[in-house]
C-alpha cells in the first residue's frame, strides 16, 4: 500500500467525526485519532427514565425540565454538517408545528462545533423547534447516545418510548404522533 493512501485510511474514523461535527481526540495507547463517537453510551432501553436538565436556548429563552411533565417530549441530537439530519430536520420541523397544539414538548440538541454554527443554520432554513446547543456540562447530564441523528420519545413521566438512531424518513415522524 502506497504511504500516501495508508495515512488517508488511519484517519478515516477521525474524517468522519469531522464531518459530523464532532471533535476527534487522539488515543494515547496508539496515537491514531479516534472520534469520541467511540466513547458514547448506547441508545438508552425502551422504559428507562432521562432527566432532562436545564437549558438555555439557542433563542435565548430556557427549557425547564418541568415544561416535560405530563407531556410527550421528543430529544432530537442533530448537526449542521450532518447530512442525514439535513433529510430529517424538514420532517422534525412539520412534526413540531403540527403537534405543538396537541401538548407536544422537544428538544433539539445540536453537536455542532459551536452554536453560532447551530443558529445559523437554524435561521438559514427557518426553523422553530426549540433548540439547544450541547456543551460539556450538557453532555454530562444528557449524554448522547452514539450516532446521529439520535431521536428519543420520552412519555409523560419521562420514560424512554421509543429510542432511534439514525435518519427516519417522513412516515417514520408522523408515527412518533401515536405516543401523544
Amino acid at each position: 500500500m502506497q504511504p500516501q493512501r495508508r495515512r488517508l485510511i488511519t484517519r478515516l474514523p477521525a474524517l468522519g467525526a469531522l464531518a459530523l461535527g464532532l471533535r476527534p481526540v487522539v488515543s494515547a495507547a496508539q496515537n491514531t485519532p479516534v472520534a469520541l463517537e467511540a466513547t458514547a453510551p448506547a441508545l438508552p432501553a425502551e422504559g428507562t427514565v432521562v432527566r432532562l436538565p436545564e437549558l438555555t436556548l439557542l433563542d435565548g429563552s430556557v427549557f425547564h425540565p418541568e415544561q416535560a411533565r405530563g407531556h410527550t417530549t421528543l430529544i432530537y441530537w442533530w448537526a449542521s454538517t450532518c447530512p442525514f439530519c439535513a433529510l430529517q430536520s424538514p420532517e422534525m420541523q412539520k412534526f413540531w408545528l403540527a403537534q405543538q397544539s396537541r401538548g407536544l414538548q422537544m428538544l433539539a440538541l445540536s453537536v455542532d462545533k459551536t452554536p453560532t454554527a447551530a443558529l445559523t443554520y437554524l435561521q438559514k432554513k427557518g426553523y422553530t423547534f426549540p433548540a439547544a446547543w450541547v456543551t460539556p456540562a450538557v453532555q454530562q447530564v444528557l449524554p448522547k447516545p452514539r450516532g446521529l441523528p439520535i431521536t428519543l420519545v420520552l412519555g409523560r413521566q419521562g420514560q424512554v418510548l421509543q429510542a432511534e438512531k439514525g435518519q427516519l424518513f417522513p412516515e417514520d415522524v408522523a408515527q412518533l404522533a401515536r405516543w401523544l
